[in-house]
């Protein structure tokens, strides 16, 4: 995938922002030699592995279960795998829960000491592993604007720290507008969703920060 300049990045920005995800997913795919999908079957992402497997079925979808997920998300996360016929790739930590359990006590508050290190375990390393050893040159994500005040940085396409082009193609829409495109496809949803390492639904794990 050609490297845009900060230059290029801001006019495509600027131009994709009148076309619909779709068009950007088939507009990437299309150039992209190594694409991959991350997910964590958080709500609302059914949409961007629909848009993703709709153009390409056997794009590598991405999934670091940090062994913490509710049941309703694990539950959540076959019913999409098996209706849309993913090609998951699992990554999970090196250590087990029981291990951090006796290590850290349970999971850190996130002003503990502990906290960076159990971060660090349960999803960071197993991120890095996975594109370490997948080696994207185009990373599809689901981020939005307002979500964050570091995802309300970015824009719809951008460079993670590892140089590698992060596309977000629903990063403008409401959640009301992704409740109208996971009705109109027939794709579930699952709100009871828990991510330990964040606790504050504003706060950034540091994976995309």
């Amino acid at each position: 995938m050609k490297r845009y300049s900060e230059k290029e990045l801001k006019i495509l920005n600027q131009q994709l922002k009148g076309i619909t995800p779709a068009e950007i997913v088939q507009w990437i795919m299309s150039n992209a030699e190594k694409p991959v999908v991350t997910t964590n079957f958080r709500p609302y992402e059914a949409a961007i592995l629909h848009a993703c497997v709709k153009i390409d079925p056997a794009v590598k979808v991405i999934w670091c279960d940090t062994g913490y997920n509710t049941p309703q998300t694990y539950r959540h996360a076959k019913e999409v795998i098996d209706l849309l016929g993913l090609n998951v790739k699992l990554y999970t930590p090196k250590q087990t829960a029981a291990y951090r359990d006796a290590l850290f006590g349970g999971i850190p508050q996130v002003d503990s000491p502990k906290h960076e290190e159990f971060t660090r375990q349960v999803k960071l390393e197993p991120f890095q592993r996975a594109m370490k050893q997948q080696q994207p040159d185009v990373w599809f994500t689901n981020l939005r604007k307002g979500q964050t005040s570091f995802r309300d940085s970015i824009e719809i396409l951008s460079y993670s720290k590892d140089g590698v082009l992060k596309v977000s193609p629903f990063y403008h829409w409401s959640d009301e507008k992704l409740d109208v495109y996971l009705e109109e496809h027939g794709l579930p949803n699952e709100f009871k969703y828990f991510d330990p390492t964040k606790v504050l639904a504003n706060r950034e794990c540091g994976l995309h920060a």
